[in-house]
């Protein structure tokens, strides 16, 4: 998919590796931190956080579509079209012609023990530098790919075990396809295998690199884990995990305008199903928001309720802060979540309820 003779190629090829999965994590902690900003969604000792944010997220994509650009310039744009359509499909077959062993496996496996490994390699003869090279070269090019998507995108690090290397197939896979119907290229199984394992190498790199810089909790995050999935691995829920969350929840009322006026008309919630017993004089609503419901018990008179308490999680905090503001909220200031130590907004609804607004971090 690369030209790999040129020596100018294989060269920015690995410095853009390099920079995309070393250095770039290193500098964006380094920045924020000088700055006075706190990734992962913790509260930030920069006032101007949010808007250093929005220009931190505009720098970085900005970083990623110049990759892009590099990808489908080396891939498609400086290729000129060919006379026919080109297939290779025997895997790996350029490559291995380019390596001559003297000895058979398990001979040049003795070597290495007794011997030591340059004896080993000494059997070991490459023949055309540039049939491995363009494996280099094909593998390297994808790694950033695979870097960069969980480091940009929350959806890839949602599953960062697999979606990135599925995204990475899926883009090769697309590329090849467009080389093969433009003869820009050859549709070659060799670079789509080699793209695929740069992918996989990208997110690898991303949990070891870009996660431990970010996360310095990392080690006792996972110890955690480990002593958490041995124990839950027995426990009834666990093999329902990825598909549990809580939707529901309740509380008191005491008048029914309130609610409508508070839940439907200023946070949003659409009344879902509403009962009226026979026998009683309190009504229950159903609330629903997005995947999230709150079932109201309101009493319909005059009543001493105790705190109530109501936590909700968002993905763009400094947004809703001021959506509060215009709707006459008080919504107060941001605050750090004993817990996570992530971004909260803690603000009253009516009924003594206590309404905290958790900032689910993205990037």
């Amino acid at each position: 998919m690369v030209n790999a003779n040129s020596l100018t190629v294989n060269i920015l090829v690995t410095i853009l590796v390099a920079l995309m999965v070393f250095v770039l994590p290193l500098a964006d902690r380094m920045i924020c931190k000088k700055c006075g900003i706190r990734l992962n969604g913790f509260v930030s000792e920069n006032e101007q956080a949010d808007k250093l944010l929005g220009i931190r997220k505009l720098f970085l994509f900005a970083m990623f579509a110049v990759y892009v650009f590099a990808v489908l310039y080396l891939t498609l744009i400086a290729r000129n079209p060919s006379a026919e359509h080109n297939v290779h499909v025997a895997l790996y077959e350029d490559a291995a012609g380019a390596i001559r062993i003297d000895l058979g496996v398990l001979e040049i496996l003795h070597l290495l023990f007794t011997e030591g490994i340059a004896s080993a390699l000494s059997h070991i003869h490459i023949i055309q530098y540039v049939h491995l090279t363009q494996v280099y070269m094909n593998i390297a090019l994808m790694v950033p790919m695979g870097y960069l998507l969980p480091y940009l995108f929350r959806w890839f690090r949602k599953r960062v075990m697999i979606r990135p290397v599925v995204a990475v197939f899926l883009i090769s896979f697309m590329i090849e396809n467009i080389q093969l119907i433009t003869k820009r290229g050859l549709y070659d199984l060799d670079d789509l295998v080699s793209n695929t394992i740069g992918g996989f190498v990208g997110q690898m790199l991303y949990i070891g690199v870009a996660y431990v810089l970010t996360h310095p909790d990392w080690r006792k995050e996972l110890k955690q884990y480990r002593r958490w999935k041995k124990i839950a691995k027995k426990s009834v829920l666990f093999p329902f995990m990825r598909k549990i969350s809580v939707s529901r929840t309740t509380i008191y009322a005491t008048d029914e305008m309130t609610v409508y006026d508070f839940y439907v008309k200023k946070l949003g919630f659409r009344i879902r199903k509403q009962i009226v017993p026979e026998d009683s004089p309190d009504t229950s609503f159903l609330l629903e928001v997005s995947r999230t419901q709150i079932e109201i018990i309101c009493l319909n008179r005059d009543a001493q309720l105790p705190e109530q308490y109501l936590t909700f999680s968002c993905r763009n905090l400094s947004r809703l802060k001021k959506r509060l503001v215009e709707l006459g909220i008080d919504d107060g200031v941001y605050e750090s979540d004993q817990y996570t130590n992530k971004r909260t907004l803690k603000f009253k609804g009516p009924d003594h309820v206590n309404i905290t607004i958790l900032e689910e971090y993205d990037a």
